[in-house]
């Protein structure tokens, strides 16, 4: 009786959140705005999309480089001009059929178009009979629009300080001629604890502020430049879509969101940025519909979001419409310190749930979940693997009434419990 007592308690004290939440991405009209989102806190941080041009990735550690991107956002082209610092001042837009154009990856933020140059660490060499500095050799030039140009030159990244010295001058169209030289030094040794990159407006030659901190977002509204396919003909162009953290991975399940598939195995998380990307949607020559597509969102912590998106308006207004739902809490219990577990849908949908277990560890104990009435019948016992990884099971009750239970799971000597209502 005291056993079926505890179990009843923790009616009171476990169980998994299941609300669905809404979410409205105002990207505003033509793209003014790149918003970065967090799902366990569904906070937004929206920024101005041209408030910087270029975006200097914190090296890793001494004697290593980070990458450096461009806005590609605001529609700025990449060009290689040059693979030679001596003509720097002889650098002519006139010769921009002779240029090479380079592009950010849209799978890893760590390269950037300035990383894709000919040099030997894309923009400039290692000087390793020196004072081991890379030193610029490849000159850039950044086109944002038809008579906008800048030409950029990263001169000099100091392995022991971790400075990086860049130079840029804008081209001045009525007198066809470059304007005066500025320089720069982004000092990614000051960058705050807990943020990846410095962000650089040429504009004013300063420092601004972008991203928020990498522990305070998820994913990020932008556009960028991937390569698109249409009418057989494939050529990079400039899309809105979806990148999403490197402190987190996702997976696409090609199931309408609103049939609530199960979460995938393991193996069907990606670590590429553009997981999500931007073909959520589809335009119909008038208006845009959701593909079918439900996304998976993993924490390292085991905390899963399920989202799919309901509506995009265009450059009309930027809106992005989603709903996302918590499927595997934060809130995933930890049963040993070696296993963590939770129940989803919860109130179970047509007595359907999915189990979802993180096994940090290989273990020799025998892992069962059972299922108990409130009054401390079990009504339902299954085994899950003890093999290290991350999990889900999906388990057909239809042979239960509808009602509340108690779900036990048990792993060695230890155990949880969580309550599942059964509707």
């Amino acid at each position: 009786m005291k056993k079926n007592l505890l179990l009843i308690a923790s009616i009171f004290v476990s169980g998994l959140a299941m609300a669905q939440t809404e979410v409205t991405i105002p990207m505003e009209a033509a793209y003014a705005k790149q918003v970065y989102y967090k799902f366990s806190t569904n906070t937004q941080t929206a920024v101005a999309a041209n408030s910087w041009d270029i975006a200097v990735e914190k090296a890793p550690g001494m004697m290593s480089l980070g990458g450096i991107r461009v806005n590609d956002g605001i529609g700025i082209r990449t060009f290689q001009a040059s693979a030679s610092a001596a003509d720097w001042a002889t650098i002519s837009v006139a010769n921009e059929a002779g240029w090479t154009e380079l592009y950010n990856s849209d799978t890893t933020w760590s390269t950037g178009s300035i990383d894709q140059g000919t040099a030997g660490y894309g923009w400039g060499d290692y000087n390793v009979n020196g004072d081991h500095h890379v030193t610029g050799t490849v000159i850039y030039v950044l086109k944002y629009s038809a008579t906008s140009y800048k030409k950029f030159f990263v001169e000099d990244y100091n392995p022991f300080t971790n400075l990086i010295t860049i130079k840029h001058a804008t081209w001045d169209n009525t007198a066809a001629a470059w304007g005066a030289d500025q320089t720069y030094i982004v000092d990614n040794a000051a960058l705050a604890e807990g943020y990846s990159w410095n962000y650089i407006s040429l504009g004013t030659n300063g420092a601004a502020t972008v991203a928020p901190a990498d522990a305070d977002w998820d994913i990020v509204f932008r556009k960028y430049f991937t390569e698109v396919t249409a009418q057989g003909q494939t050529a990079m162009y400039n899309v809105t879509g979806v990148f999403h953290n490197d402190n987190v991975t996702v997976a696409q399940v090609d199931v309408a969101g609103t049939t609530g598939p199960a979460a995938p195995a393991e193996d069907a998380y990606s670590g590429d940025i553009n997981t999500i990307g931007d073909d959520w949607k589809t335009f119909g020559g008038a208006s845009y519909t959701m593909g079918d597509h439900t996304y998976f969102l993993k924490y390292a912590n085991g905390a899963i979001y399920r989202f799919y998106f309901t509506a995009f308006e265009g450059s009309a207004t930027g809106v992005v419409k989603f709903n996302s739902q918590n499927i595997a809490t934060a809130g995933l219990e930890d049963v040993n310190g070696n296993i963590s577990f939770g129940i989803y849908p919860n109130p179970a949908v047509n007595k359907n749930i999915t189990l979802v277990y993180d096994l940090k560890n290989s273990s020799s104990d025998k892992n069962t979940v059972s299922i108990y009435s409130l009054s401390g019948a079990k009504v339902f016992e299954t085994e899950i693997t003890n093999n290290s990884g991350f999990y889900t099971k999906d388990l057909n009750l239809s042979n239960l009434s509808s009602g509340m239970y108690i779900v036990k799971m048990e792993s060695g000597n230890a155990s949880v419990t969580q309550k599942l209502v059964i509707q």
